[in-house]
């Protein structure tokens, strides 16, 4: 690419008038100016900041009433800055009134003793978040389609959405299916479905069959995600999160051709660069398929994992088992959230003038170290003498009891889906 002509070239061969150069040269100097402050203020900003990239919705579509919306955000409220309140009303449902958590986490059933990790609420900073109205949500999606892709923890958050929701439909009017990687609630009077489909990279990949996908040496396949795409057209509301898969070690597998090449052509790229090529290629599958007008996108930020208690000032060698308190700092980020990933999101996202909102729920989930399944939940394969005598070892510090904190991610996306 040739370099852009200078500003004197310019001058002499368009022969601009003295005050024409003068202002181009003031609108170069302006642009440049703040260019460079905003990259700077950026950079120092913490992370918690970091993982909130300009939302592009409200610069693109500030004075214009974005898909669903019936009111706004008060001015200078960040619903995603707060602290987290103890109320007794909570939870906002019990875990056996759901039919449809997975064993996985149904944390009360699986024998966890406490329960004072599901009564606690956010409370952002000088708002307050709107209630979330099962009734709004369900009249608002008559005859539309929500959609949840991405991985396990996309798909909680899915079902604590179906939770908040199924006890305003009759028992004889509503249900749930699967199909293969898609898996689809029906609310049968309202002609509406909210539905999760499984793609942990969004992109084709070693890792997208929906039942079996433990797979240590994972690949993903370049500008692939029409492979998935095409199950998501239609859709009026879409929630995508992509994190942990990607989270393997400091390089990457990206695949060049097809999986169904005899010789696969395989680079190796670091995982910032490897997750950059999957967040463009959901930007621009976005542009191409959804409709501004009509409907809305959002992507959840990364679920905080608590695998090492030394981040929280805990003893070494342990993790999220047995811990029963949140986290005070409220500066705290932990090691197992990769900043240089926020980095990328911000980068991607402030470049891109697709309308995507974006859920930052990083920073408040990362106090969360009481919240996640530990050892409540179903395990699949017997556990060994030696896992019994240590926690510790089988603890997952990574997933969330329902009811829980993701309950909280959706009453974020209903602030944002009718106040924007």
């Amino acid at each position: 690419m040739k370099p852009p002509p200078s500003s004197s070239s310019i001058l002499r061969k368009n022969r601009l008038s003295p005050f024409l150069f003068t202002l181009l040269a003031f609108i170069v100097f302006v642009t440049i100016l703040y260019s460079e402050d905003f990259s700077c203020i950026f950079s120092q900003l913490e992370y918690s900041s970091l993982s909130a990239p300009p939302n592009s919705i409200s610069r693109i579509n500030k004075n214009k009433k974005l898909p669903f919306a019936i009111g706004e955000t008060e001015d200078g409220c960040d619903v995603f800055s707060g602290r987290w309140v103890h109320d007794d009303s909570r939870p906002l449902y019990e875990e056996e009134e759901c039919p449809y958590i997975q064993p996985q986490l149904t944390c009360q059933k699986q024998g966890r003793p406490d329960k004072d990790y599901r009564q606690w609420r956010w409370q952002p900073h000088g708002c307050s978040l709107p209630s979330f109205n099962a009734t709004l949500v369900l009249e608002t999606l008559r005859g539309k389609r929500m959609l949840y892709v991405g991985d396990s923890l996309n798909r909680g958050q899915y079902v604590s959405m179906v939770c908040l929701l199924h006890r305003l439909i009759p028992k004889n009017a509503k249900s749930m299916e699967t199909f293969g990687s898609l898996t689809v609630f029906t609310a049968k009077d309202y002609n509406a479905t909210i539905e999760f489909y499984w793609a942990p990279f969004l992109l084709e990949s070693n890792s997208d069959d929906a039942v079996v996908h433990r797979i240590s040496d994972r690949i993903v396949r370049k500008g692939s995600i029409n492979k998935h795409g095409k199950n998501w057209k239609g859709a009026d509301i879409v929630v995508f999160n992509t994190y942990l898969w990607w989270m393997t070690g400091l390089e990457f597998k990206i695949l060049q051709g097809s999986f169904d090449d005899e010789v696969k052509d395989i680079a190796m790229v670091s995982t910032e660069d490897a997750y950059r090529m999957g967040m463009k290629s959901m930007l621009r599958w976005v542009k191409k398929n959804m409709d501004p007008k009509k409907t809305r996108v959002f992507f959840t930020s990364m679920s905080p994992s608590h695998q090492k208690s030394i981040d929280w000032g805990g003893e070494p060698n342990k993790n999220c088992y047995n811990e029963t308190t949140m986290i005070e700092d409220e500066s705290y980020w932990g090691s197992d959230s990769r900043k240089s990933i926020m980095e990328v999101i911000g980068q991607v996202f402030r470049r891109s003038k697709v309308p995507i909102t974006f859920l930052n729920i990083t920073q408040l989930s990362s106090y969360r170290k009481d919240a996640h399944t530990s050892i409540y939940k179903k395990q699949w394969s017997p556990l060994t003498a030696e896992q019994l005598a240590n926690p510790v070892s089988y603890a997952d510090c990574v997933h969330w009891c329902l009811p829980g904190l993701q309950d909280t991610w959706n009453e974020l996306l209903f602030a944002k889906l009718f106040y924007p």
